[in-house]
């Protein structure tokens, strides 16, 4: 053989419906790593069948240089190692047994001297972990998982309400053979359905199916992390559909509602209301990442993220759709969407406008995340809320 990276062992046990070396497969091959690497020939990086390691710390594994073994924790195994051409039969041997005379030569390492704990793909601060699939519970170690595939800064119901019921679909999906383009599609189809019920009217129907399409939402995007298949046709789909259907909803909220209709501002005039808030939302999210910072909004300051759980977007407004069509006055639930878009588009604007002026003021801003240590800072609310304590 003369792969530069090499996978150690072999352990039979499946986490999410792969072994661990199908795993270290799909995601080297998710991140544009072969099995040859990108390394320096000079080296190969050895990694255990045995053990789950997180995508940052793997691509960052994968393009590291030099010879070192990698440690997780405060644990005096070894789990992963590069080391020079030559020498990986010896220390893959004692690689599988996690110690050995052909690693005790190697500078040691730990996840966190390569990857650091700000997260930005999700918006979170996550320590890089290593998992050993062989001793480890299989449940707590899958919930383990499919916890570190969410966003940590999100709405108020995915983050709260939706990952239990989630997690038990995701399975569903795994043992049914559904690929998350099977449950993006599906959810698409809910989206349509839920838009001819509001201007039809059904009101109830509508909403079963909006709630319904924005559940499966959760789920294809985690199915498609716990199980290594996203994909660029997959991602442009998922994110398309969200961003285009939530306007359409309101609108036909709105022709379901024209028959009683009877305010002292126009119908069109609100639903152009509406579209105003919705665009100019999105627009003050582009703007911070044109003007302030290559990141999210949300994730700039503790504000922010607080922020995100209640802004206009499609599940908080969701709410204000269900309780005021379960009040019985449907056409108040579209004027609450207008006035929570209009009222959250303001609020984004003076973030922006604030963060562009500390910007120019005092250079580049930094996402609170990223600041983030967590035995120092543990206690404060906004880290409780938003991040996961390392393991």
């Amino acid at each position: 053989m003369n792969d530069a990276i090499r996978i150690v062992g072999n352990c039979d046990r499946r986490v999410w419906g792969m072994t661990g070396a199908e795993r270290i497969r799909r995601m080297l091959a998710s991140l544009g790593t072969p099995m040859q690497g990108v390394a320096p020939a000079s080296t190969v990086l050895l990694l255990r069948a045995d053990h789950i390691y997180d995508a940052r710390l793997l691509e960052a594994l994968a393009r590291s240089d030099g010879a070192f073994q990698l440690r997780a924790g405060d644990s005096e195994q070894a789990v992963a190692a590069r080391v020079p051409v030559g020498q990986e039969e010896a220390a893959g041997v004692a690689l599988s047994r996690g110690a050995g005379p052909a690693l005790d030569a190697l500078m040691i390492r730990r996840p966190a001297d390569l990857v650091a704990g700000f997260e930005l793909r999700l918006r979170k601060f996550e320590p890089a972990r290593v998992h050993d699939i062989s001793h480890a519970e299989l449940d707590a170690l899958e919930r383990e998982l499919f916890g570190g595939a969410y966003k940590g800064v999100t709405d108020l119901v995915t983050k709260w309400l939706w990952p239990v019921p989630a997690f038990h679909a995701t399975h569903l999906c795994i043992r049914a053979g559904l690929r998350p383009n099977h449950v993006t599609l599906f959810g698409l189809l809910l989206a349509i359905l839920a838009a001819i019920a509001f201007a039809q009217g059904e009101f109830a129907a509508g909403l079963a199916m909006a709630w319904f399409m924005t559940f499966l939402d959760t789920v294809d995007g985690k199915l498609a992390r716990v199980t290594v298949t996203s994909s660029r046709f997959g991602d442009y789909l998922d994110h398309g559909i969200d961003l285009l259907h939530p306007p359409i909803w309101y609108a036909a909220w709105g022709m379901g509602v024209a028959a009683q209709w009877d305010g002292p501002v126009p119908l069109a005039t609100v639903l152009w209301l509406m579209l105003a808030g919705y665009i100019g939302g999105r627009l003050c999210e582009g703007a911070f990442q044109l003007f302030a910072a290559s990141f999210s909004l949300f994730v700039w300051r503790p504000l922010d993220s607080f922020n995100r759980l209640i802004t206009a977007r499609r599940n908080p407004n969701l709410i204000l759709l269900t309780l005021f069509w379960g009040y019985g006055d449907p056409a108040q639930g579209l004027w609450a969407v207008v006035i929570w878009h209009l009222a959250s588009t303001a609020f984004l604007l003076l973030r922006v406008s604030y963060a562009v002026s500390v910007r120019w003021r005092t250079g580049p801003l930094v996402s609170w995340l990223a600041q983030v240590d967590p035995a120092r800072d543990r206690d404060r609310l906004a880290v409780r809320v938003f991040t996961r304590a390392p393991a």
